[in-house]
C-alpha cells in the first residue's frame, strides 16, 4: 500500500509511540488525523505535521463515538487506522480500584474495538485500506503485577485476528505489531518507572517503523524486537518448558530475555 496522500488515523498521537509513528506516516506522505488526550502535544504536532487534531479521553463515556464522528466530519475519508492509545498500571490486581479496572477495560480495549467499529464503513468504501493494533509481548506472554494490562491486550490480539478473519475478500487488511519495552513515559505513567538492567527499552521509532511496515508491506503480525517471537512460539509447543521458566523468573519483564539468551 503507497500512504502517499492516504488519510491515516493515529490514536495516542501526543506522545511515546504515537507521536514517532505520526512522524514516519508524515514523511511518506500521509495525511493525518491525530488523537491524544495532552491537547498541548497534539496541538504541536498537528502543526509540525499538518494534521487534524483530535482531543478525547477514551475513558470517559462516550468520548470514542464523538471523536469517530470529527474525525469522519473532518477526515473526509480514513485509509488507515493505526489503534495505538492505551495506558498501564503496575501492580498486585488486589490493589487495584474498581475504576483502575475500568479505566484500562475502556482505553485499551473498548476503545479501539469501538472506533475500528465506527470507521469500519469508511475503511470498507476504500479500494485498499488497513487497521493496525498496537498491541504487548505482555497481552501474549503475561506479566506479574499487569493482570489488568495483560488482559486488555490479549483481548485486542483476539480482536485483531477475529476481524482479519471476518474482512477477508475485502479491501481492508489487518496488522499487529507487538512490542516489548520501549522507551516512553508508559512506565512513568503507569506508576512504576522501568529500572531493570534487562531487557533494555527499544526506542519508540523501532515500533513506528513496525507499524509503518505493517501498513506499507501489509505484513499481519511484527514483534518488537524480533527474538520476541521465541518465547510465544516455546509457549505454543512446549507450555511445559514456557511455564517453568516463567515461575523460575516470577512472570517479571525480564523472562523474555532469558529466552534472548538461551537462543545465544
Amino acid at each position: 500500500m503507497d500512504v502517499r496522500g492516504a488519510v491515516a488515523v493515529v490514536t495516542g498521537a501526543s506522545s511515546g509511540i504515537g507521536a514517532a509513528t505520526a512522524l514516519r506516516l508524515h514523511e511518506a506522505g500521509a495525511r493525518l488525523v491525530l488523537h491524544g488526550r495532552d491537547g498541548d502535544r497534539l496541538d504541536a504536532l498537528a502543526e509540525r505535521t499538518g494534521g487534524v487534531a483530535v482531543r478525547a479521553d477514551f475513558a470517559e463515556p462516550g468520548a470514542v463515538e464523538a471523536a469517530a464522528e470529527e474525525i469522519a466530519a473532518r477526515a473526509g475519508r480514513v485509509d488507515v487506522l493505526v489503534n495505538n492509545a492505551g495506558m498501564g498500571y503496575a501492580g498486585p490486581v488486589s490493589g487495584m480500584s474498581g475504576a483502575d479496572v475500568r479505566r484500562l477495560l475502556s482505553v485499551n480495549l473498548a476503545a479501539p474495538v469501538e472506533l475500528t467499529r465506527a470507521l469500519l464503513p469508511a475503511l470498507l468504501d476504500c479500494p485498499r485500506s488497513v487497521v493496525v493494533f498496537v498491541t504487548s509481548i505482555a497481552g501474549r506472554a503475561g506479566v506479574a503485577g499487569e493482570s489488568v494490562y495483560s488482559a486488555t491486550k490479549a483481548g485486542v490480539d483476539v480482536f485483531a485476528e477475529s476481524l482479519r478473519l471476518e474482512l477477508a475478500g475485502t479491501g481492508v487488511r489487518v496488522g499487529v505489531v507487538v512490542p516489548g519495552v520501549v522507551d516512553t513515559e508508559f512506565f512513568a505513567r503507569r506508576g512504576r518507572p522501568y529500572q531493570r538492567r534487562s531487557p533494555r527499552p527499544v526506542p519508540a521509532d523501532k515500533v513506528a517503523a513496525a507499524v509503518l511496515g505493517a501498513i506499507t508491506a501489509e505484513r499481519a503480525e511484527q514483534y518488537v524486537p524480533r527474538w520476541l517471537r521465541l518465547p510465544i512460539a516455546v509457549r505454543g509447543t512446549v507450555p511445559s518448558v514456557y511455564r517453568a521458566l516463567s515461575a523460575r523468573f516470577g512472570g517479571s519483564a525480564e523472562f523474555p530475555e532469558s529466552f534472548r539468551h538461551w537462543k545465544r
